[in-house]
């Protein structure tokens, strides 16, 4: 299963892509599972030499003991220390930041592809969405003529 931030994509152009695992409790895994994950206002911020992921609503497993779970806490992200360096480097000048793209699960274990990403402009936006109404009405006309 693989869940999309799909504000990300829309907010930003992604110039690169980085695969970080996260650090999860047991219950967390549970409820990703479900498909119960909310990635849209969600960003990643690097503290102190290590990454964060930040604001990414995991709502709490039904079946979990823990009443006191917040759901938003911020959740670590695992990745080694030159591949931070490198994104330490990337973000601070030129206007670029860190958003997670998406999260799935590889090989028994959550992975969350992060972006380094730059923002898109409004026009930028409404460019993509006509592309995108022009493309679904010649489809719609192709559909028919059969």
């Amino acid at each position: 299963m693989k869940i999309v931030n799909k504000k990300a994509l829309h907010n930003y152009h992604i110039l690169e892509h980085l695969e970080a695992g996260i650090v999860l409790s047991g219950a967390e895994v549970k409820s990703i599972r479900t498909g119960r994950i909310d990635l849209g206002e969600a960003y990643v911020r690097i503290l102190n030499g290590e990454v964060y992921l930040v604001n990414a609503n995991i709502p709490r497993y039904n079946q979990a003991a823990d009443k006191e779970y917040d759901a938003q806490k911020s959740r670590k992200l695992l990745l080694h220390k030159d591949q931070i360096n490198s994104l330490i480097g990337k973000t601070s000048g030129k206007g670029a930041t860190l958003v997670p793209v998406s999260i799935y699960e590889k090989h028994n274990r959550f992975k969350v592809e992060v972006g380094l990403a730059k923002s898109k402009k409004e026009f930028d936006k409404r460019k993509i969405i006509k592309e995108r109404d022009h493309a679904r009405r010649v489809e719609q006309e192709l559909r028919g003529k059969e």
